[in-house]
């Protein structure tokens, strides 16, 4: 049986990460993933990633997000490639709704350069984008998207050049405590390992089925569509966009959102919110879910007319939810030599690279001097 000084179940955006910090510190490690990663069969693929400051979700994850800033551009500059694109951030609602309300408070805690714009200055701003009478929007200057699979490959690269074993094609059954160590079966084989971390994205729920927290899996489609004018490339300017929208009568009718034009495939547009529920993460299928569709091309129509309904190209994600839509980072609590990040709920991989350097210090440390305390399971166990 090989032994290591800790083995990673999971290797997307998360566990490339973690595999990479914990190879930095000189430790024997060894990245398991079920598929040759970057793939496209977990929440780590699509082309484009978001990330922003200004955090309506909850305002503790400013700091984070902060961090992993520094920390993509620490990756930028080991591996030579470009990750991040800055093209700001549009986020758009109704005044009294989650989106902008969050984006402010968020902005005024920490200091962050937010503008708040009208709808008649959006669209004089940005002519691609129409935005009905009494919705409002804030603009984020030091926002942008993540290249999503090159981030994975360039973190699992220097993760290897660190020392790091990598092991694909290889699907993990089980994990157990023996003594003051871990091991791991696998379809292939059986190691062990003095530490295990757990960020096996959709497959989460199976290997932390001890802890009694319900993860929900949702089938999250992106597509791409055509442009008809210049209006949505990055030479014009246009940035990133969260949309909230409602309906006729005031009622949330949906979050979507999008990135510029970055390729041949067009401008990529989906729903945030919703989703079909995941029974079996390994028969999501890639076949388009025809209703879903439909309502990202009614969003087009409606708020950005200037792109063709014509899908160009499609690519089913899935999102991971917690019950409160919050990460779940923490120590497993009955064995300290194990630490685990699950239930990301679609806003988790712009912060893969903090949480990877979080799970380290949990599991070679025993404590993080990374403010992750909020995103613990006591939350759930009072």
């Amino acid at each position: 049986m090989n032994t290591y000084d800790a083995v990673v179940v999971g290797c997307g955006g998360v566990g490339s990460a973690t595999l990479a910090h914990l190879a930095s510190r000189g430790l024997r490690v060894l990245g398991i993933d079920r598929f040759a990663s970057p793939h496209n069969r977990g929440s780590s693929h699509g082309r484009t990633r978001m990330i922003r400051q200004a955090y309506f979700e909850h305002p503790s994850y400013v700091p984070l997000v902060l961090r992993a800033y520094d920390l993509w551009h620490e990756l930028e500059q080991a591996t030579g490639s470009q990750l991040y694109e800055e093209t700001g951030l549009l986020e758009i609602g109704p005044p009294g709704g989650v989106v902008v309300p969050g984006v402010l408070a968020s902005a005024k805690l920490h200091g962050l350069d937010v503008a708040q714009l009208s709808a008649t200055e959006i669209m004089r701003r940005y002519p691609g984008f129409h935005v009905p009478e009494g919705m409002v929007g804030v603009v984020e200057r030091r926002a942008g998207f993540l290249h999503v699979e090159r981030c994975v490959d360039a973190y699992l690269r220097h993760a290897q050049c660190l020392g790091a074993e990598f092991h694909v094609d290889e699907a993990v059954q089980t994990w157990r405590v023996d003594g003051s160590e871990v091991v791991v079966e696998t379809d292939r084989a059986k190691y062990r390992a003095a530490r295990l971390v757990l960020t096996a994205g959709p497959w989460a729920g199976s290997l932390l089925a001890d802890l009694g927290i319900p993860l929900e899996v949702r089938r999250k489609p992106q597509y791409w569509f055509a442009p008809t004018t210049a209006d949505y490339t990055l030479a014009a300017g246009t940035p990133a966009f969260l949309y909230e929208t409602v309906d006729d009568q005031g009622t949330p009718a949906g979050v979507f959102y999008g990135f510029p034009v970055v390729g041949p495939e067009g401008l990529k547009c989906a729903e945030h919110s919703g989703g079909a529920l995941v029974t079996d993460p390994l028969a999501l299928g890639q076949a388009v879910d025809e209703a879903d569709l439909a309502r990202v091309r009614t969003f087009l129509n409606r708020y950005l007319r200037g792109v063709t309904t014509t899908l160009v190209d499609h690519a089913p994600c899935m999102y991971t939810m917690s019950p409160d839509e919050n990460f779940l980072v923490d120590r497993h609590p009955a064995h300290p030599q194990i630490v685990f990040a699950a239930g990301l709920s679609g806003h988790g991989f712009k912060f893969a690279s903090v949480l990877g350097k979080a799970l380290t210090e949990l599991v070679v440390d025993g404590a993080t001097s990374l403010p992750v305390d909020f995103l613990g399971i006591g939350r759930f166990q009072k």
